[in-house]
C-alpha cells in the first residue's frame, strides 16, 4: 500500500492507495507547531479505526507547500512507518515537462494535479486540460495537448476574501461562504454571499473561457478542492469534478519513481 500525504495551507489530505485503488482518505487541519510525534500519533489511530497495518504501507509520497511541515512530516514517515518518503520537489521525475519560465516555482500540488488531469481526462483524448482547484487560494493550471506543464493562474481563494470583507470593512461581519437563495441579497449577509458566490462563479467562467481562447483549443475543465462541488453546478464551464484529483496525481509520480 502507498501512504500519499498532501500538505496544504487550510488542511493535511491523506490518502492510502491499493494499486490505483484509494481505500480511504482524511482531512486533518494544518497546524504548523504539530510535532511528528503529534502527527504519528494521529496517523496511527487513523489507521487503526479503519483497520490498516501500518507495517503494510510500502511507500509514502509528500507534496507540501507549507515548508516547516515538511521536514516535520518526513520526520513521521521515518519514525512511525518505517519509509523514507518520496518528496515531490524540484527534480523529481513526474513524468512531464514543465515550460514554466522558472520550473522550480510551480507548488507541488499544482504540478500533481496537472498529471493526474492528464492521464485522467486528457490523454486519450489529446485535448489540453485546465484543472481549476478551490484551496486557500484558487489555482488555474494549464496542461497542452502533448502533456506538457504550461502555466496557469493564482487566485485570492473564495474563504480569503471572505476574510478580507470582515478584517477591512468596519460594519461587514464575518460569514460563511454558501450559496444564497437569491442573487439580489435583501440583508447585509444576504448580499456578501451573493457577491462572493455568484461573483467567484463569474471569475472562474471568465478565467476559464480566457485560458480556452489563448490555448485556441478546446481543452477539458477539471475541478478539485473544497467548493468544487458547489461551484460546477452553476457554470457549464467545469466538466469534470473530481475531490481526490490530487491523491491520484501524487500516487502517479509515485510509481513513475519507483
Amino acid at each position: 500500500m502507498l501512504l500519499a500525504i498532501d500538505i496544504g495551507n487550510t488542511n493535511i489530505v491523506l490518502g492510502v492507495f491499493h494499486g490505483a485503488d484509494l481505500l480511504q482518505s482524511w482531512r486533518l487541519t494544518t497546524l504548523r507547531e504539530r510535532t511528528a510525534d503529534e502527527l504519528g500519533l494521529v496517523i496511527l489511530q487513523l489507521f487503526d479505526h479503519h483497520n490498516i497495518r501500518a507495517d503494510g504501507i510500502l511507500g509514502v509520497i509528500i507534496a507540501s507547500v507549507v515548508p516547516p511541515l515538511t521536514g516535520t512530516m518526513a520526520e513521521m514517515a521515518e519514525r512511525y512507518i518505517h519509509r523514507q518518503p518520496l518528496l515531490v520537489e524540484p527534480g523529481t521525475k513526474i513524468g512531464m515537462d514543465v515550460l514554466y519560465e522558472n520550473p522550480s516555482d510551480v507548488g507541488a500540488d499544482r504540478l500533481v494535479n496537472g498529471v493526474a488531469a492528464y492521464e485522467r481526462y486528457g490523454r486519450s483524448r489529446l485535448e489540453p486540460v485546465i484543472v481549476v482547484d478551490f484551496g486557500t487560494a484558487t489555482t488555474f493550471d494549464v496542461i497542452t495537448a502533448q502533456g506538457e506543464y504550461l502555466g496557469g493562474a493564482i487566485c485570492p481563494g473564495v474563504q480569503i476574501s471572505a476574510d478580507a470583507l470582515f478584517q477591512r470593512a468596519a460594519r461587514l461581519p464575518r460569514i460563511d461562504v454558501r450559496k444564497p437563495a437569491q442573487v439580489i441579497g435583501r440583508t447585509t449577509v444576504g448580499s456578501m454571499q451573493a457577491g462572493l458566490f455568484y461573483g467567484y462563479v463569474g471569475m472562474v467562467e471568465g478565467l476559464v473561457h480566457r485560458l480556452r481562447r489563448e490555448l485556441t483549443a478546446p481543452a477539458v475543465t477539471v475541478a478539485t478542492g473544497g467548493l468544487a462541488g458547489v461551484i460546477a453546478p452553476e457554470t457549464t464551464v467545469i466538466d469534470h469534478v473530481d475531490p481526490d484529483l490530487t491523491l491520484h496525481g501524487m500516487r502517479l509520480v509515485w510509481e513513475r519513481n519507483r
